[in-house]
């Protein structure tokens, strides 16, 4: 299974030495007329889903990113028409350009 924190960057603080860590910065992922769009269902997850349509179970924040879903959860509300983006590799560029800016 890949680490979700191998992007999360540390900073350490001046006067007290003390470490802490830096919130991941998701890119905006604007509407393609590449996306696919699928209706959930109550077997439905974004691991799996991410793991269906990008080969790579980690890539589920895309996803959650592109539907403005909440964090909390792999588990989208059934019913829900999700978009699913597929230009992946732009997307995961852009997230990577934010997030070693920071």
């Amino acid at each position: 299974m890949a680490n979700r924190y191998i992007d999360t960057h540390t900073v350490r603080q001046g006067v007290t030495g003390s470490s802490y860590y830096v919130n991941a910065v998701y890119p905006d992922i604007p509407v393609q007329d590449s996306d696919y769009y699928v209706i959930t269902t109550l077997e439905d997850r974004l691991d799996l889903l991410a793991y269906s349509f990008y080969n790579d179970s980690s890539l589920w924040w895309i996803i959650a990113s592109a539907n403005a879903l909440p964090g909390d959860s792999i588990h989208p509300p059934v019913g829900t028409q999700l978009r699913i983006p597929l230009n992946v590799q732009t997307i995961v560029s852009n997230y990577k350009r934010i997030n070693l800016s920071i």
